[in-house]
């Protein structure tokens, strides 16, 4: 009975730190720009300005760049959760939550969540803008909850980066340092571009890092197109990212909090 009240203690905690989480990302005007409206301009920028020139196997050149823009959209949401977690360190909001009686593990899993939820909505409206601009999935049930899985361990995997970011980071600067990384892994993969079309030395390394094998897992998928092994390939490094970073968030928090 009493780990049934300690679990719903939990939720109800960490219901009420996404809640808060919430409030404040809707209420941040240059989150919302960066997050939502950026990558919806850049996908506009490469479909009507570069997309006539970048030969990549597709009539249209959307279908081939929406997978990057999602991941792209995600990749910034995640950034801005180890920006604001940082800054709540850093300003000795985490410490008062931790002097109030509320479960521990709501400190950083409503951050974590509050990054699900934010992103999964932003995704949903860069979808739905896609469509707009001549997007067409090919994808079935099947493939399209498979992609909902893939690109919900995406989401999962990159908030806890950002939240083990924010942890190990001294400023909130540091702290946002981390997508940097991320959308460099971006540009160098098969995001915008096929593989084909660059150096040999470059092209090694962008067939081989993470990010090109879920990209064409997704883009695969959505298309209705044979995803060969890229599918296990990403849910390997995906649910071996997450349990790194969750592991190794708990061990940096106890440690700062001890």
């Amino acid at each position: 009975m009493e780990t049934v009240i300690s679990m719903k203690n939990k939720f109800s905690d960490t219901k009420v730190m996404i809640g808060r989480s919430m409030r404040l990302s809707f209420r941040s005007l240059d989150t919302m720009i960066t997050t939502i409206a950026m990558p919806i301009m850049l996908m506009f920028v490469f479909v009507y300005v570069f997309g006539g020139a970048i030969e990549t196997g597709y009539d249209n050149y959307v279908n081939y760049l929406v997978p990057a823009i999602i991941l792209m959209t995600i990749a910034t949401g995640g950034t801005y959760t180890s920006v604001r977690l940082s800054d709540d360190i850093n300003k000795g909001i985490i410490d008062r939550f931790r002097s109030m009686p509320i479960a521990k593990s709501s400190l950083l899993s409503g951050y974590v969540w509050t990054s699900v939820v934010f992103n999964t909505l932003s995704t949903v409206l860069v979808i739905v803008c896609s469509f707009l601009m001549g997007f067409r999935p090919n994808a079935n049930v099947g493939e399209w909850l498979l992609t909902i899985g893939c690109l919900f361990l995406f989401t999962l995997a990159l908030s806890w980066i950002s939240v083990l970011s924010a942890l190990v980071a001294k400023t909130v600067e540091g702290a946002a340092s981390y997508g940097y990384l991320v959308l460099l892994l971006l540009f160098i993969s098969s995001a915008f571009v096929p593989t084909d079309s660059m150096p040999k030395w470059i092209r090694l390394f962008a067939e081989n890092q993470p990010m090109t094998s879920i990209l064409e897992a997704v883009r695969n998928l959505l298309m209705g197109e044979p995803v060969g092994n890229n599918v296990w390939i990403s849910l390997l490094w995906l649910s071996g990212l997450l349990v790194v970073t969750y592991i190794a968030s708990v061990q940096v928090f106890k440690h700062k909090t001890s």
